[in-house]
């Protein structure tokens, strides 16, 4: 019997006529179909992108295949050609019993299921599929020929070849967006034109360039539209006029594109009228933002830069091959790009996502694929070869346009592009870095940035988003280096190189600041070195309040490598040990050796102090690579911390064992985050008893020996956690508040948000009172209480957390020396006061001004 392939641009339309076919044809007909490309994880399960795909064609061939031969069904044009690219890929014997045909594809489909089911060859299923409309032309009583639907002269014979009696829609768009259709706009562009049955074509009326595809990002959005251009809109199909309307109202909805607010600077007034773009910070200007790590430091500014990947050369093996290549790759840098859109959609709002959509459509743009797929096929290329060559003649494109912030897509379209080949050739994803000691300038940083920037070169940081308590504030507190975060968008209209100054405890950059105020903050830089000095020189020592209360002060760290210098910082242990940071940046999970080697090593460089290991806390805005999970529409609220670990048995126990084996010779506390509830600890405990009956023996060295003594706690960053304290302390040995995740829980206000950063303090009273909550629920079951959030890190703040009760505190090295010497210079009755006012405050402003006063 012969074998029917169908072949469309949508998943569901392939699926759908397949079903009528086999319901007229028989369910033993051999349909198969190529609909769509490669399914991908969204909101509501897999979905199949819009688009078509050869090696997806050449696989329903092969399962389609019949010796009587196959017939090929497609819709419009590069389903053509990626039926016609699947030939080229099958082999010689094969593709003469294949016929592409130009029948209408539902009835041509439904006419060829019912043919085959007949057993007649495929030269006789072929004619009467491209006959499939004549009962319909003569039901409607049409004219022979291409307008009314009847049949035209062919080459075997009197067959039909009609295309749908449908005219050519035109429309006239005017494009009111600050930089035109740039990648962003022209993605949602593109989405919206491909979700029609309709060839839809785009011309830039005002410069002429054009037409292009408007199923293609590239060919959209290097039409060099810019604002106050007209466009102009031709489509033809079935769906012609969905599609023209659906475009006038994206237009008419400013291509869903975000009003901005002006920047919070001295000069928001300057900001540019007319739509363009915003203006370049001007020199000796003040840009203000949030105070996120103190210090000052003066500078280059620096951006990210991708190092090169080099492109293996020799001939490519058979093209099945490197197309299959191709296409795992594109897929594997799918998966990765959704993953980030996801953390960032949860983290900044749809908004900000919305340019990973852009990216997204590159890995499926046919001005990009079709270029690399006939390199391939055509030519023999490799497929890191053909797809680099493909990148590399697109970003030359791009990097062609008038507009300057269009030139600057393609460095989004390299970077893509480098995702791809990475994975092709088997090398690691290149990480950015500054190619020059400077001033680190983004519109912010994903906790994978933070982990690889080289102190060495970075000497501050200033991102155009996030708060306080963004992960680039928390590295910047970490590595002891100045940093000001939320600054706004203009900040990112700086040219590589500017000089800039920044104040980490005012929260200002300053633009190419005059001589006299450089030497100004050049000796308040050096007047602040010295009093830390001074202060360091007493950091090993312990640290007590005035009337002898102890107070222990550790430290934070991502890894073993970190410890080292958080003992000679002054830490009496480590307060918080991320052990997230050994699962992020790598393709497969650490296995349980390589986590116990982790955690001995940092245990062995604490010499008898004691290391306290949060469980991984993968979720939200810390994706794990190696951790497949399905999409969430509020990952911040769903499955992270130990919901995660409760979820992943597997995972928890691996981790679980690796820190009992490490406990059998080291001071050990396990603390689990993210717990809410009662049941969440008791179950937690649960997996924590298996882990220690299943390495039973291997405890201690040798064999046997007495049971390894571990504290069990949790993080309480849920204000459940703070309310039901007194419950919770019945089954752990002690408490560490996240003061960043219970600020923006308790809060509503997202840390990384600089819109909400105000909220997002944790110096609020409400915050304040969940501490206080905390502390005397401990109480009830003597439990210590300590902070790893990173207001313990806060010298103003130590009095006051001393006086709520907190006797433990863990933070970034560098700021332990001044908050052992404000422990120093505390004394818990005058504590105690402090933190009873503060309570009384009704704002978080009032709270800092008491603090700050003598």
């Amino acid at each position: 019997m012969v074998g029917i392939v169908i072949v469309s641009h949508s998943h569901l339309i392939a699926e759908g006529i397949a079903g009528l076919a086999r319901e007229m044809g028989g369910a033993d007909v051999k349909l198969e179909t190529a609909g769509g490309l490669e399914a991908v994880e969204g909101p509501g399960g897999p979905e199949h992108p819009i688009g078509t795909d050869a090696v997806l064609v050449m696989q329903a061939i092969d399962r389609a295949w019949s010796d009587d031969g196959v017939l090929v069904l497609m819709d419009l044009g590069s389903a053509v050609l990626s039926a016609e690219m699947a030939l080229d890929l099958l082999g010689d014997d094969r593709r003469d019993r294949i016929v592409l045909s130009d029948a209408p594809l539902v009835e041509g489909a439904v006419a060829a299921a019912v043919t085959a089911k007949l057993g007649l060859p495929v030269d006789a299923v072929a004619r009467e599929a491209r006959s499939g409309l004549a009962a319909k032309a003569t039901h409607l009583g049409a004219e022979a020929g291409p307008e009314s639907g009847g049949s035209i002269p062919g080459s075997e014979g009197d067959v039909t070849t009609v295309p749908p009696s449908t005219e050519e829609l035109v429309a006239v768009l005017a494009v009111d967006v600050p930089h035109g259709l740039h990648a962003r706009p022209a993605a949602r562009f593109v989405q919206t034109a491909a979700g029609f049955d309709a060839a839809v074509r785009v011309r830039n009326l005002t410069t002429g360039a054009g037409p292009a595809d408007a199923a293609s990002l590239n060919g959209v959005a290097t039409l060099g539209v810019r604002a106050g251009h007209e466009v102009e809109i031709r489509a033809f199909g079935p769906e012609a006029a969905g599609a023209i309307d659906a475009l006038r109202a994206l237009a008419a909805r400013r291509f869903d594109e975000p009003e901005r607010e002006p920047p919070r600077t001295p000069a928001a007034s300057a900001k540019s009228s007319g739509g363009g773009r915003e203006p370049t910070p001007a020199r000796g200007e003040v840009l203000a933002g949030y105070a996120a790590s103190p210090g000052i430091a003066v500078g280059p500014s620096r951006r990210f830069h991708t190092p090169a990947l080099d492109v293996p050369e020799g001939e490519g093996t058979e093209p099945a091959i490197e197309l299959a290549a191709l296409a795992s790759a594109l897929r594997e840098t799918a998966d990765a790009i959704a993953g980030q859109r996801d953390a960032v959609a949860a983290r900044a709002g749809e908004d900000e996502a919305r340019i990973f959509d852009a990216h997204l459509l590159f890995l499926r743009d046919e001005a990009l694929l079709g270029p690399a797929r006939a390199a391939i096929g055509d030519d023999g290329l490799t497929a890191a070869r053909a797809w680099h060559d493909a990148v590399d003649a697109m970003a030359a494109t791009w990097a062609s346009l008038e507009d300057e912030y269009m030139q600057a897509r393609a460095v989004d379209l390299r970077s893509v592009g480098d995702q791809v080949l990475a994975r092709i050739i088997g090398a690691p994803v290149p990480a950015p870095r500054l190619e020059a000691p400077g001033i680190l300038v983004a519109a912010d940083l994903t906790p994978a940035d933070t982990a690889g920037l080289d102190p060495e070169m970075v000497r501050g940081i200033a991102t155009a988003h996030g708060g306080p308590t963004s992960h680039a504030a928390v590295l910047a507190r970490a590595l002891g280096m100045p940093a000001v975060v939320g600054i706004g968008p203009r900040l990112l209209e700086l040219a590589e190189g500017s000089t800039i100054a920044i104040d980490g405890e005012a929260g200002e950059v300053r633009i190419d600041p005059p001589a006299d105020v450089v030497a100004e903050l050049e000796d308040e830089a050096r007047a602040r070195e010295e009093r830390l000095a001074t202060m360091r020189d007493r950091a090993t020592e312990p640290a007590a309040t005035l009337d002898g209360v102890a107070i222990e002060v550790a430290a934070n760290v991502g890894g073993p490598g970190e410890v080292e210098a958080a003992v000679g910082a002054g830490a009496d242990g480590i307060g918080l040990f991320r052990t997230e940071f050994l699962f992020m940046d790598r393709a497969e999970l650490p296995d349980e050796r390589e986590q116990e080697a982790a955690y001995r090593a940092a245990a062995a460089a604490l010499e008898g102090r004691p290391l306290l290991v949060r469980t991984l806390d993968a979720g939200a805005d810390k994706p794990i690579a190696g951790l497949e999970r399905e999409p969430e529409a509020n990952p911040f609220l769903g499955m992270r911390g130990i919901r995660l670990g409760l979820e992943r048995p597997e995972l928890l126990g691996a981790q679980l064992r690796a820190l009992c084996r490490v406990a059998a010779d080291h001071r050990l506390r396990i603390m689990f985050p993210m717990v809410a509830t009662t049941d969440e600890l008791a179950a937690a405990r649960v997996a924590l008893e298996e882990a220690r009956d299943q390495v039973g023996d291997e405890r201690a060295p040798g064999g046997g020996g007495a049971e390894p003594v571990i504290e069990v706690g949790i993080m309480v960053e849920v204000p459940s956690a703070a309310l039901m304290a007194s419950s919770l302390a019945g089954d752990c040995d002690f408490f560490s508040i996240g003061t960043n995740d219970l600020t923006q829980y308790a809060m509503a206000a997202d840390r990384g948000n600089e819109h909400v950063a105000d909220l997002n303090d944790p110096l609020h009273p409400a915050v304040l009172r969940l501490i206080a909550t905390t502390v005397e629920g401990a109480a009830t079951r003597d439990r210590w209480v300590g902070i790893c959030g990173e207001l313990a890190g806060d010298e103003l703040a130590a009095p006051l957390l001393l006086g709520l009760g907190v006797r433990e505190l863990s933070m970034a090295a560098p700021a332990i020396a001044a908050v052992k010497h404000a422990v120093r210079s505390t004394s818990l009755d005058d504590a105690r006061t402090l933190a009873s006012s503060a309570l009384a405050c009704a704002t978080a402003a009032e709270v800092r001004a008491m603090l700050a006063s003598p």
